[in-house]
């Protein structure tokens, strides 16, 4: 695959033209602490990263709090002397505590705070898209997000949005000033914003990204029961309820038929999970996780993947 090969979409109305898939950095935070992965190879990260580059991925999707701040450095590291440098997003509202535990806020100065420390870990000086993590506490989300709206206006981010934000809470944010973003997770397992949320930012022009387009690795046909079992104990997944019965069950089986789609497309059940939610109009580009340069090869090509009515029969289980 040659970096031009890649199909790129409009971000909503920021202007940003963005390949289809993006590299997604929660992984490479490490673990250690909450939502952690599990141990991670700083190296593995930064060829993967610049792997994924080389193959014309244009953007990375990160956060403060992956690793608490770790996730954020690797990427810095990865892209010092790089050129053209890809759009680097990030995010903050979840400030690190006292052992390194987890805090919430979106209070003014603890934004500009966090987004001081994220400018830098990356390197950079201005962030292409600063993001809210998490609308919590629901209290301060208008405080939260006219923090993000003065950024802007400093020019310390270029593009302001939200991530896991439901459509109330979403207009909430845009009587305040625009969202340009939208990050939510959406795959075949949890396809809960379909209902109200892609039409609303669809109809509003706010552009989406999607994370978690493999269930976090669940969807990528790599992942068995043996492999479940063996996951890490600072690995957040042991807890998470699709790997759980009975629903892991059923998931196993829904990856076995996207083995089936990949096997005609010559292809892996991962790519066909993300090329899935491609597939919504209302979505620009879809967040992969990697972790070393192999698993980066097979995913990317989703960006490129269309799906016919047959490939949908066979995913869905319709007649």
């Amino acid at each position: 695959m040659t970096p031009t090969a890649l199909t790129t979409s409009e971000l909503g109305a920021t202007g940003l033209k963005i390949t289809r898939v993006g590299f997604g950095a929660w992984a490479i935070g490490g673990g250690g602490y909450e939502g952690g992965w599990g141990p991670q190879d700083d190296e593995d990260s930064i060829a993967a990263i610049r792997h994924a580059l080389a193959l014309g991925v244009n953007w990375i999707d990160t956060a403060a709090h992956y690793g608490f701040g770790h996730s954020e450095r690797v990427i810095g590291r990865a892209l010092a002397g790089v050129e053209p440098r890809p759009y680097v997003f990030t995010k903050g509202g979840l400030p690190e505590g006292p052992g390194r535990t987890k805090t919430r806020s979106l209070r003014r100065d603890s934004l500009l705070r966090e987004v001081e420390g994220s400018r830098e870990r990356l390197g950079v000086e201005t962030i292409d898209l600063y993001q809210i993590h998490w609308p919590v506490p629901e209290e301060e989300i208008e405080e939260g997000w006219s923090t993000l709206a003065e950024l802007k206006e400093r020019g310390v981010v270029r593009h302001i949005g939200v991530s896991n934000f439901n459509a109330r809470q979403l207009r909430r944010a845009q009587a305040i000033a625009p969202v340009e973003t939208l990050q939510p997770p959406y795959s075949l397992i949890d396809r809960r914003i379909e209902v109200e949320l892609l039409p609303v930012a669809e109809r509003e022009g706010i552009g989406i990204i999607v994370y978690s387009p493999m269930a976090s690795g669940l969807l990528s046909g790599a992942m068995t029961r043996e492999r479940i079992a063996a996951l890490p104990a600072d690995d957040w997944r042991r807890r998470a309820e699709e790997l759980r019965e009975p629903q892991l069950t059923r998931n196993l089986e829904l990856v076995e038929r996207l083995r089936q789609v990949a096997a005609r497309h010559d292809t892996t059940p991962g790519a066909v999970a993300v090329a899935w939610t491609l597939r919504n109009p209302a979505v620009n580009g879809a967040i992969a996780g990697f972790r070393r340069p192999e698993q980066v090869d097979p995913i990317v090509a989703a960006a490129n993947l269309t799906l016919d009515k047959h490939d949908i029969a066979t995913i869905l289980r319709r007649k």
